[in-house]
């Protein structure tokens, strides 16, 4: 089976797992950008489990590619964990990622290792998955391309990183403040020399955090 094909059966179903911890993010009033009227103190959660769906397109060979499956998104202060799983269930892959190394196993393929997760991603892969940026992209936090710190909201949802991906926060989870509401869908967008011209799209079906 060729990469393309693995990939396009890679994903599926997600599994809520139970976690711990937390930290508040409290970011000064002028280095952040929240909409009037929202509390700029929203909470963020160091040890956190997420599932969900997950689409991409990208460019390979100067062909238009997709991938869609499913995740697992496993995180802690000091480590992340990224499971992608068949249409049985099955793990296909793994990232697994702690202040030392980056790690990607997948079924029938010898281990890769290396400092940089996303540059690993994008070589086993084929196309850029970026883990690092996610950690706080998932619960809506970024830096953007000035360096100022972004929380978004309903009110303010886009906004370009410091490393070039475009977010849109879509849709969000049902929350009784707008300041505290979870992320549901976040569309990300970046051109990449690789991959060409990549948008990925997250739905987030399950949320677990301490």
């Amino acid at each position: 089976m060729t990469r393309r094909h693995f990939l396009r059966r890679a994903f599926a179903g997600a599994l809520p797992l139970l976690i711990v911890s937390c930290a508040s993010i409290a970011p000064p009033r002028e280095h952040a950008t929240t909409p009037p009227g929202a509390a700029a103190t929203r909470t963020f959660h160091d040890t956190v489990e997420l599932g969900g769906r997950l689409s991409v397109r990208y460019q390979s060979s100067q062909k238009e590619e997709a991938v869609h499956g499913s995740f697992v998104w496993a995180q802690t202060p000091t480590r992340t964990t990224v499971t992608l799983l068949s249409p049985l269930g099955q793990t296909m892959a793994v990232i697994d990622v702690n202040p030392e190394v980056a790690t990607l196993r997948q079924a029938g393929k010898m281990e890769r290792t290396a400092a940089d997760v996303d540059a690993l991603t994008a070589e086993a892969l084929g196309w850029p998955l970026p883990v690092a940026g996610l950690r706080e992209w998932l619960q809506g936090f970024a830096v953007d391309r000035t360096g100022r710190r972004f929380i978004a909201t309903p009110a303010v949802d886009e906004v370009v990183t410091h490393d070039g991906w475009r977010i849109r926060y879509v849709n969000w989870q049902d929350a009784p403040l707008v300041a505290q509401y979870r992320p549901k869908r976040i569309d990300l967008a970046r051109f990449t020399e690789q991959a060409g011209d990549v948008s990925i799209r997250i739905i987030i079906d399950t949320w677990q955090a301490r």
